[in-house]
């Protein structure tokens, strides 16, 4: 029973993976405006109504891979050792993330999101994908502080880093000559709370 759940969990995650790569191919071959969901099913091989069980729309279908990214970040700072102060966690875990990706300006990906990056009708997504995860790395967070006003200092410090987060990323995008983990522990380093330890 367990293999049946695993194989069937597998496929659902290749289904998802096939239409988020059909999202991108068509948003940078005609643009994000001129892409319908129609379209992402048709090149991926799937029925409409398959799409609709997978993604809310050709927006969430284009952002997963940006979601998948942002959970993984979640779990190593969840797995970070608990006596490093907060914002040297969240460093540490950036690294280690961009340590996973693909960093070579030349990679397909870097290709894609350059093209695609700041465009008006994917940013409010983009926002919305960023605030989710927010909330999550908040309440992550807040386990690791003590004190006053845990609550409020944890929100700052997760949107503070996730802000700082996007800049790094798009500094990257923009200027590809470093690599990504340099990129984004400089500018952490820059955005740290006044007396935080976050060299790593």
């Amino acid at each position: 029973m367990e293999e049946c759940t695993g194989l069937r969990e597998r496929k659902k995650a290749a289904t998802r993976l096939a239409l988020h790569e059909a999202a991108l191919r068509l948003a940078v071959e005609h643009g994000p405006d001129r892409v319908t969901v129609e379209a992402i099913a048709d090149a991926a091989n799937v029925s409409r109504r398959t799409f609709s069980n997978y993604f809310s729309g050709k927006e969430e279908a284009l952002f997963h891979g940006d979601t998948l990214r942002l959970r993984r970040l979640l779990a190593l700072f969840a797995a970070q050792p608990t006596e490093l102060p907060p914002w040297a966690a969240l460093t540490r875990a950036a690294v280690l993330q961009a340590d996973e990706s693909y960093d070579d300006p030349a990679e397909p990906w870097l290709n894609r999101r350059r093209r695609l990056h700041g465009h008006p009708s994917l940013a409010a997504h983009q926002v919305g994908a960023y605030a989710a995860i927010e909330r999550d790395l908040a309440a992550e967070i807040a386990g690791r502080l003590i004190g006053p006003d845990v609550p409020v200092r944890s929100r700052v410090l997760a949107a503070t880093f996730l802000a700082t987060l996007r800049v790094g990323a798009q500094q990257w995008i923009e200027h590809p000559d470093a690599p990504l983990r340099d990129v984004l522990r400089d500018v952490l380093a820059h955005a740290a709370p006044a007396g935080a330890a976050y060299a790593v």
